[in-house]
C-alpha cells in the first residue's frame, strides 16, 4: 500500500506531500490544478518514462520519493536477490531526474537500474486511465484477462516451453530446404574451400616465426661478424690475446701473490672460476658462428610461405586461427549439407511429434479459457447490472487460430448494452461512459487474481454520469474494501465516498505557478463537494446537498 508520496520540482509542484491511508482515496481540483502531475509523478516512482522536461523551471533536477507498506512474497523474493534490506517490512523507492536528462532509482537506499524499479513498481501499484479504456477496444489484450481468471500460469508455460521448440524445428529445416542447385554450388565452394586451407597446412602462430627466420637470413653478414667479433674477444687472435686468456694469467698471478698475501688466493680461485666460464661462452658463441648460413633458397621458400598466408588471410581470416577456425566451420557446413536430406528426415519426423504436444498443450488451455471465460462473463454482467446497465449482455468469444506464443485461441469481449440488441465486438458499439464502467466491473472481477496493494483509477468516470456514478462510488468503495484504491474524480458523487479527500489546488506567488495538495476534513469537503456540484454558483441548497451526500 502507498502510504507516504513526496514530490519536488516536478512541472507546478514545488513541493508537495502526501499521505495516503488505507481505503478509498480520491484527489479532486479544477482541471489543470496538477492532478495529472501527481499521477505522472506516481508512474515516475515505478519506474515509467520521465524527461528533463518535467523539472520545474528554474529548477536542477525533480525528485519523487514514495514508502509502501504491506508487501507481497514475491516482492520480498525480488528485493533479497537483489540484496536489498527490507525494515519492518517496508520498501521506500526513489527516483531522481537531472537536468542533464540522467536519471538515478533507487530502493531502500540501494541504486538500481531503472528496469528493476519497474519490475518492483507494477507489483506495488496498478494505475487505470482513460487509455486503459481503449485496452477494452483490442482484441489481443482480452486473452490476458481471461488468462487471469483461468489462473492458467502452469498450463502457458508449458504451452509456451513447447512453442519455442516447435519455432526452432520449423527454422531448422527451412535452414536446410534449399534447392538442389543451390546446394551443389555450395557444395562446390566448400569443397575448393577446405581444400585450399587443408593444403597449405597452416599452424597458429607460423607467420610470426616465418618473418623471424626471415629476418636472421637477411641479417646473416651482420650477426657473423658480430658473433666473430665477440668470439675473438673472448679467444683471442695471432694479433692479441683474448679475455679467456687473460683471466687465467691473472688468476695465476694471484695465486703467485698468494704465498705472500693470503687474501689473493680467494680472488685468484674466483678469476679461475670465471675464466671456465668464458671458455664455456666462447664455445656457445662458436656453435652460433656455425648455425649461421645464409640460404638465399630457403629465403625464397619463406617469402613464397608468407605470400602463401597472406592470400589465405585476405579470404578466410587475418591470423592464422581465424583461418584454421573458417576452415573448421566450412567443414561442418559440409558435413550438414551432406546430410541434410537425413537431418531433414529426423527433423520432419521431430515436428510431427512436436505438433500433436503442442495441439494438446493448446486443447488444455483453450478448455481453461472456455471455463473461466464463462465463469468471467457471469461475473462482468453482475457488475455491470449493478451499475446502471440492467439489460447488458456479455460474453467471451474464443475462436481457433494459428498457433502463437499465446496458445491457438483469439479472445474477445462481446456486449449488447441495450435489449434487442445483438452482441458485437466493444470496439463497434461501446460508448466512453460504457467503457469506463466495463473496465471497472472487469478490474473488480480481476481484483482477488493479483497481490497488487493499490488501485489507481485516472478520471476513468469520464462519460458517466447520475445513478451511473453513484454506482460507480458504491464499486470502488467496495473494492477498497481489500485493497488501497486512489481515484481522480470530477465527480461529486464519487469523491463523497471517500475515507479520504485530497484537495489539489493551482496559486500564483511573485509571478510563479504553484500547487498545493490538502487533505481535506469534514467542512473542507462540504465546500469542495459544493464547487464540484454547483461551481461558480454555489448556493445554500448546494452547501446542503453536499452535507447530505457526505452524511449518507
Amino acid at each position: 500500500m502507498l502510504y507516504n508520496l513526496s514530490i519536488n520540482n516536478i512541472a507546478i509542484i514545488k513541493q508537495a506531500e502526501i499521505t495516503f491511508e488505507n481505503g478509498f482515496n480520491v484527489l479532486t481540483g479544477e482541471t489543470g490544478a496538477g492532478k495529472s502531475i501527481i499521477i505522472d509523478s506516481i508512474n515516475a516512482i515505478l519506474g515509467g518514462r520521465t524527461n528533463k522536461e518535467i523539472i520545474r523551471t528554474g529548477a536542477e533536477r525533480a525528485s519523487v520519493f514514495a514508502s509502501f507498506f504491506g508487501l507481497s512474497d514475491e516482492i520480498k523474493a525480488l528485493l533479497n536477490e537483489q540484496n536489498i534490506e527490507i525494515t519492518d517490512g517496508n520498501v521506500e523507492l526513489e527516483r531522481i531526474i537531472n537536468s542533464d536528462g540522467r536519471t538515478v532509482c533507487k530502493i531502500n537506499g540501494t541504486t538500481v537500474s531503472g528496469a528493476f524499479l519497474k519490475e518492483i513498481g507494477k507489483r506495488l501499484i496498478t494505475i487505470h486511465g482513460q487509455l486503459d479504456n481503449q485496452s477494452l477496444l483490442n482484441p489481443e489484450m482480452h486473452c490476458s484477462f481471461i488468462d487471469k481468471i483461468a489462473e492458467d500460469d502452469g498450463i502457458l508455460s508449458a504451452y509456451k516451453s513447447e512453442f519455442e521448440k516447435y519455432c526452432r524445428l520449423k527454422s531448422m529445416i527451412k535452414s536446410l530446404d534449399i534447392d538442389e542447385q543451390e546446394k551443389q554450388r555450395r557444395i562446390e565452394v566448400l569443397t575448393y574451400q577446405i581444400d585450399e586451407i587443408e593444403k597449405a597446412d597452416l599452424r597458429a602462430g607460423e607467420t610470426v616465426e616465418l618473418k623471424k627466420q626471415r629476418d636472421v637470413i637477411r641479417n646473416s653478414e651482420k650477426i657473423l661478424s658480430s658473433l666473430n667479433n665477440a668470439y675473438n674477444a673472448l679467444n683471442g687472435s695471432d694479433d692479441f690475446s683474448g679475455a679467456e686468456l687473460l683471466t687465467r694469467q691473472a688468476s695465476g698471478e694471484l695465486l703467485e701473490a698468494s704465498k705472500y698475501l693470503k687474501d689473493a688466493e680467494d680472488i685468484s680461485a674466483e678469476i679461475n672460476d670465471l675464466s671456465y666460464q668464458l671458455s664455456d661462452i666462447t664455445e656457445r658463441i662458436n656453435s652460433l658462428v656455425n648455425e649461421i648460413d645464409y640460404n638465399p633458397r630457403l629465403l625464397d621458400e619463406i617469402e613464397e610461405r608468407l605470400d602463401l598466408i597472406y592470400n589465405l588471410s585476405k579470404k578466410y581470416g587475418s591470423t592464422e586461427e581465424e583461418i584454421l577456425d573458417y576452415l573448421d566451420n566450412a567443414r561442418r557446413e559440409l558435413k550438414s549439407i551432406e546430410l541434410s536430406d537425413e537431418q531433414k528426415m529426423q527433423l520432419q519426423a521431430d515436428l510431427t511429434a512436436c505438433n500433436e504436444e503442442l495441439r494438446k498443450r493448446a486443447d488444455i488451455l483453450t478448455k481453461a479459457r472456455t471455463d473461466a471465460s464463462n465463469e468471467f462473463s457471469a461475473k462482468v454482467i453482475e457488475v455491470l447490472q449493478f451499475l446502471e446497465m440492467p439489460s447488458v449482455m456479455f460474453k467471451v468469444r474464443i475462436t481457433p487460430c494459428e498457433y502463437n506464443e499465446n496458445g491457438a485461441d483469439e479472445v474477445e469481449f462481446l456486449l449488447s448494452a441495450n435489449k434487442g440488441e445483438e452482441l458485437k465486438p466493444l470496439s463497434k458499439i461501446a460508448s466512453g461512459g460504457e467503457l469506463s464502467r466495463i473496465m471497472l466491473a472487469i478490474k473488480s472481477v480481476l481484483a482477488d487474481k493479483d497481490d497488487i496493494g493499490t488501485l489507481i483509477f485516472d478520471e476513468i468516470d469520464t462519460g458517466v454520469s447520475g445513478r451511473a456514478a453513484e454506482k460507480v462510488a458504491l464499486k470502488m468503495k467496495e473494492v477498497s474494501v481489500n485493497r488501497q484504491v486512489i481515484c481522480v474524480t470530477h465527480l461529486a458523487s464519487i469523491a463523497s465516498k471517500a475515507d479520504n479527500h485530497f484537495l489539489i489546488e493551482k496559486y500564483e506567488k511573485d509571478d510563479k505557478t504553484f500547487t498545493k495538495v490538502t487533505n481535506l476534513d469534514y467542512n473542507g469537503r462540504v465546500v469542495e463537494l459544493s464547487r464540484i456540484l454547483g461551481g461558480l454558483n454555489i448556493t445554500d441548497e448546494t452547501v446542503s446537498l453536499a452535507k447530505q451526500m457526505l452524511d449518507s
